[in-house]
């Protein structure tokens, strides 16, 4: 469990190494560990025998976070309050030992695995890319329960601690020491343990800033005028942005306003107090459930891909369509270290798809997650051409050249003639079915839809989408070729909008059929974004382009014949293209007018043709309606079967068109309102509105 090593400078090594695991992680069983272990330090120092202590790994990451199978099952909040006082007592045992303690880390420390780093006197880290550091608990809906709020309140102050908890990112070495995670860099493993060493003999104090007389917290206290005021400004902001609905990005900014007010002790208690009742609410049970346990299903246990097939290790890519959809996939393949020819009609256009690459690889140098000399190796990789036969040799080849079925297939049949029976061709359509697409297809077996999300390379997930003779095993290289270039493969069948577009077109439809039954617009946008969806539906109408919501619902029509009922929002969409040409975003007028300089307001014009005729507004009616109408389409969707597992509908839902985070989905929406109750107000919205809003028996 733990390996304790002593050399003759009166140096202890605590090698972590838990039996049964891959990975080291901080639980009961490691803690239970470590108490014999600080006693004997304490034993030691009490007889100057020991001058420092180094904590590493034997496994390929430093240490991990905490049981999240374990805070599923988390309800009582007492329990959470007290499993968090004991971490914290273990924490500080760890550092006041009297001697200085370095944390020489050569592989992940994440969550509550950072905890413990952040427990040492000083953070030194091997400089590999692969590394990831950081407090990333707030993306599933809790927050450090060992004290590195109050920890890191202290090392950075308030304004550039907030930041790090609030964001939740996962850093790189270099990132870690720009922001102030860690102190120190090593070139390897070797001059790791060289500088751990080193800077142990140099006789460093053995006092945190927090338990010295005369420490400060890095720009004051909430207490101060000045500090208290900006602290009030950034509780505003997160709230006009969230609309308080995540209460572990408000319990952040509140703690580290508490905390700062008090000693570092009563300071450790209220962090415990916080955390116990953000650990047992709803909330972070949705998001651990989805944004933990279904991605790891899906990304990791290959949930909904085809079984029986090996694993599939592309190498070389080629990708059609040089625009920012093409140049963003080819930046992804290049970060996960493929091999790629970025083909367009000319050699500048491709060029500058070259260019567009060229500077995402700039602005990871810049924050530090790519090294300098890394960025002519990744450059080297990439080829730019105007000829297919550059294609020769590619494992799979991603198409995404504009929305037009003739330049598809055609693009598709050009490239197809130079790859190999084994080869996978992917089309990045968003409307036309992949089937009708694969006509024309030399290899229709290895023809596959894979539909990235704007913009490609910071979109989560990606839809891999089977045609009418798309073989299994093409589809168990899609979804393998997404998770290379770590994205959630969702498999979805070969229908209208696929799955993500046309849920996403119910919430659309909904907003727009409200403006057409008078209320006002911008009531209808504000209503949106407070159900906690992250654009309004107007907006999102504007940026998804009016033809195309029209289109899904033309295949919508064409899909259901005789049983297809009219959306209301249908003769308002007609009005906005037909009579008065306003298509959206790209054609600079929708529901929004657009600025030369790129900004956007709700159109002037639009009381003109859509009165507001609405004077009393039930705000949690209009929620429910946004809500509901997309849940409800993904249980049809489900019982159509055009997704089949319900963890990729929650993960889609969330991260491909932004249904809210804190639900964990459009599924687990169910379950926290409770089926029954779902059942009841969803036949009182259909009993007002009409069909759409009756529940398929898939969600009874």
């Amino acid at each position: 469990m733990i390996n304790y090593r002593k050399d003759t400078d009166d140096i202890v090594t605590l090698i972590l190494d838990m039996s049964g695991r891959a990975s080291n992680l901080l639980n009961h069983e490691l803690v239970a560990a470590f108490r014999p272990v600080i006693a004997h330090l304490q034993k030691e120092k009490a007889a100057g025998r020991l001058r420092g202590v180094i904590i590493s790994s034997a496994k390929k990451d430093f240490l991990q976070g905490g049981d999240l199978a374990y805070m599923l099952k988390l309800k009582d909040a007492e329990e959470a309050f007290n499993a968090a006082q004991l971490l914290k007592a273990f924490l500080r045992d760890l550092e006041v030992p009297g001697v200085p303690v370095v944390a020489a880390i050569d592989g992940d420390a994440i969550g509550t695995g950072f905890e413990l780093a952040l427990a040492c006197h000083r953070r030194i880290v091997t400089v590999n890319p692969k590394i990831r550091l950081g407090h990333p608990e707030v993306r599933i809906g809790l927050i450090p329960s060992g004290g590195a709020v109050i920890r890191l309140m202290w090392l950075l102050g308030i304004e550039r601690a907030y930041p790090l908890l609030l964001e939740g990112r996962r850093y790189s070495p270099q990132e870690a020491l720009k922001v102030g995670l860690v102190d120190e860099l090593a070139a390897d493993p070797v001059d790791l343990i060289r500088k751990a060493k080193a800077w142990l003999l140099s006789n460093p104090p053995t006092h945190r800033p927090w338990d010295a007389e005369d420490g400060e917290i890095p720009g004051g206290s909430a207490a101060e005028p000045n500090l208290g005021h900006r602290i009030r400004l950034l509780t505003a902001r997160l709230s006009a942005n969230t609309y308080d609905l995540y209460p572990a990005q408000r319990a952040i900014i509140d703690l580290l306003a508490e905390a700062s007010k008090v000693d570092f002790e009563t300071a450790l208690r209220i962090d415990s107090r916080y955390y116990a009742r953000v650990a047992t609410g709803e909330v972070s049970n949705n998001m651990i459930s989805t944004f933990w346990f279904d991605k790891q299903a899906i990304r990791t246990n290959g949930l909904g891909r085809p079984k029986g097939y090996g694993k599939f290790r592309p190498r070389r890519v080629g990708v059609i369509g040089a625009g920012r959809m093409g140049s963003g996939i080819a930046f992804l393949c290049l970060r996960n270290g493929l091999e790629v020819v970025l083909k367009d009609v000319s050699q500048p256009i491709a060029e500058r798809g070259k260019a567009y690459v060229t500077e995402r690889i700039d602005e990871y140098i810049e924050r530090g997650t790519f090294q300098p000399s890394e960025r002519e190796e990744l450059l080297s990789r990439i080829t730019t051409t105007d000829k297919s036969t550059e294609f020769v040799g590619c494992d799979l080849v991603v198409e995404a050249v504009f929305e037009n079925k003739a330049v598809k297939q055609k693009v598709t049949r050009e490239a197809e003639e130079q790859l190999d029976e084994f080869a996978v061709f992917a089309t990045n359509t968003i409307s036309i079915p992949i089937t009708e697409l694969g006509k024309e297809s030399l290899r229709p077996e290895n023809y596959v839809g894979i539909h990235f999300f704007s913009p490609a390379e910071t979109s989560s997930v990606v839809e891999v989408i089977k045609g009418g003779r798309t073989s299994e095993e093409t589809i168990a290289r899609a979804f393998d070729f997404a998770t290379t270039i770590r994205k959630i493969p969702l498999v979805v069948k070969d229908s209208w909008g696929f799955f993500a577009a046309r849920v996403q077109n119910t919430y659309i439809l909904e907003g727009v059929t409200m403006l057409n039954e008078g209320y006002p617009a911008a009531l209808v946008e504000n209503m949106g974004r407070q159900a906690g969806m992250a654009l309004g539906p107007l907006a999102l109408a504007d940026k998804l382009g009016l033809a195309l919501v029209m289109r899904y619902e033309k295949q919508a029509a064409a899909h259901y014949g005789d049983k297809y009922q009219q959306h209301p929002a249908v003769p308002a969409l007609k009005t906005m293209l037909d009579d008065l040409g306003r298509g959206g975003e790209q054609k600079r007028a929708g529901f929004y007018a657009y600025n030369a300089d790129g900004t956007a307001r709700l159109w002037t014009g639009i009381d003109d043709h859509f009165p507001v005729t609405k004077t009393d507004y039930d705000r949690r009616r209009m929620k429910d309606r946004f809500l509901f109408s997309q849940v409800i389409e993904s249980g049809w969707c489900l019982q159509e079967k055009v997704i089949t597992e319900p963890a990729a509908a929650n993960l889609a839902s969330v991260y491909a068109w932004g249904f809210p985070g804190y639900t964990g989905g459009v599924l687990r929406y169910v379950e926290s309102y409770g089926r029954a109750a779902f059942e009841k107000r969803a036949k009182e919205l259909a009993e007002r509105y009409g069909q759409r809003f009756t529940v398929p028996k898939y969600l009874r």
